[in-house]
């Protein structure tokens, strides 16, 4: 028993920290599925850009984090545009009921 070796693992590690770049992907892809409720999507968009920022600069998982930034910019995108037209449609309605009054 005295005599066993002890045979150290070379690999490395590839774990470290994925945590933003993780965060940043699901809240890119919660965004783009939410786009129709835009008070959902902006929110989730804004917070994974963050995440996919610092999650580019900090972590080992760059490829997940550029993804994420991508996704939330397009999420952001589409939440705007459906914002501005639901604006545009009540303003649009409310102007027109008053025209038969």
């Amino acid at each position: 028993m005295e005599n066993e070796v002890e045979v150290q693992n070379n690999v490395p590690n590839e774990g470290g920290k994925k945590g933003k770049s993780i965060a940043a992907l699901i809240l890119s892809i919660v965004s783009i599925v939410s786009s129709c409720a835009w008070y959902i999507a902006l929110p989730c968009g804004i917070i994974g850009l963050i995440l996919g920022i610092l999650g580019r600069k900090k972590e080992n998982a760059k490829g997940m984090a550029l993804t994420g930034i991508i996704l939330s910019a397009i999420g952001i995108l589409i939440s705007l545009v459906v914002g501005v037209i639901a604006i545009i449609a009540i303003i649009g309605m409310s102007s027109s009921s008053m025209m038969y009054y």
